[in-house]
Order: C-alpha cells, then structure tokens, then sequence
C-alpha cells in the first residue's frame, strides 16, 4: 500500500506545474499533499499521539521505543557495511546482541551504557554515500517528506525490516502501527516550532533536507559557507 500511493504520487508529478525552484521543482503539488496529509495528522495521529503519551507511563513508553529502535540496527548495521564504516557496524551488531538479550528484546538499552554507540543510517543515505545525488524534494500522500534518492531506497529499508519476517499479518501490522503512533509521539515537541513558522511547508521542507544533507555527511559537512554552491543540493 505504501508503494502504491507513493507510486501515484509519483504518476501525478507529470500533470502537476512546475516551480524554477531546482530543490523543489513540484512546489506546488507537494503543497497540497502536505495540506491533504497536515489535515490527515491533525484530525487522526495527533490526537491519538496525544493519548498514548498521556496514558501510557513514561518507562513503558520508553521501552517501546527501545525495542523499535533495537530492531532498526539491524537495517543500520547493513547500510553502515554497505558504506564501508565497518567500526560502526560492529558497535551495531554489538547493540543487537547485548540488547536482544541483557536488554530483554530490546526493551532495555544497556549497550548504549556500555559504550555502543546508537548509528542512524538507512538505503537513502547509502546511495548518498555512494555518490547519488538527492534529486526533486517530494512530498509522498500519507507517508511524508522524500526525495527521489530517499524515495528510491524505501524498498531495501522495507526488506531489512525485521518485521516483515512476522507469520501472521495482522501481528504485523499491529507492530508496524505500534512503532508509527511511537515515532509520532517523539515529534509532539516540534509541533509548537512548526505551527508558529511563517510558512509551516517551507519549513518542514528546508529542516528535512538540511537533517538528510546532514546524515548523509554523517555531520562532517563539506560547505560551510552559505555563499558557496553545494552540488548535493544544487546545479553548479
């Protein structure tokens, strides 16, 4: 289903006007999917955010959010083999190992107590590393801010899922929706930032592309001056 809609996304990209912005060129297409998609979070995954994070207490809270995040290395422990950073591939294999099993499945986190250090990598990245430049900021129905680069490496990330090795369906989907409504209740604290923007897409826009140009460079960005064209995100 994901597949689907970001595929059709894609489709209606050819019958939509085109901006002179090279970073977004489908500017005013991917203002209305973030309108459609804002109405969409606001009317559903915020309010239910909001409950979970009332309800729910704050160390159960957290080791959800531990056994999502345990089972996310193993993707990054891939990704970071695939990019060549085989030092943080085995602190990434170390995490699993030390939290599948004194962290109880990952409820816990003492490798991070251990010094194993917690990596955040994915297949948009690696084709970054790999010289792949981010090509059009998209805005996806239902599944957010991309670029083709990061929209193009959604099938790998979903392959090394853990997840999807789950028999049955519907405890899958069950997880996949437990970890999503997590993942929504982490950004409730950039909420009041977004709504007191000037323009809330411009700024969802600008903070997606300056955190993915950040991860791709693993933070040692190459442009520091703000004068100087940057061919990652710009035609030079």
């Amino acid at each position: 289903m994901r597949a689907f809609l970001a595929l059709a996304g894609i489709f209606l990209l050819s019958s939509c006007a085109t901006s002179d912005n090279k970073v977004d060129p489908y500017e005013s297409y991917n203002r209305k999917i973030y309108d459609f998609n804002r109405s969409i979070d606001k009317a559903v995954l915020q309010p239910v955010a909001k409950g979970y994070k009332a309800i729910t207490p704050d160390p159960v809270e957290t080791g959800i959010s531990n056994f999502f995040s345990n089972l996310d290395d193993f993707g990054v422990m891939i990704n970071n083999i695939l990019q060549a950073k085989f030092i943080d591939a085995s602190s990434d294999l170390g995490r699993i190992l030390v939290n599948s099993t004194l962290g109880l499945a990952g409820l816990f986190d003492p490798a991070s107590a251990m010094g194993l250090e917690k990596h955040d990598e994915d297949f948009g990245q690696t084709l970054g590393a790999w010289g792949v430049e981010p090509g059009p900021y998209l805005m996806l129905p239902f599944l957010g801010p991309s670029t083709l680069r990061d929209f193009s490496g959604e099938p790998v990330d979903n392959y090394l899922d853990p997840l999807k090795e789950i028999d049955k369906d519907s405890t899958e989907y069950q997880l996949k929706g437990l970890r999503l409504l997590d993942q929504r209740a982490d950004l409730l604290s950039l909420e009041e930032q977004i709504e007191n923007a000037i323009d809330e897409y411009s700024f969802v826009r600008d903070a997606f592309l300056q955190n993915r140009k950040y991860k791709v460079y693993d933070g040692d960005l190459p442009f520091e001056d703000d004068f100087e064209c940057d061919p990652e995100y710009e035609e030079c």
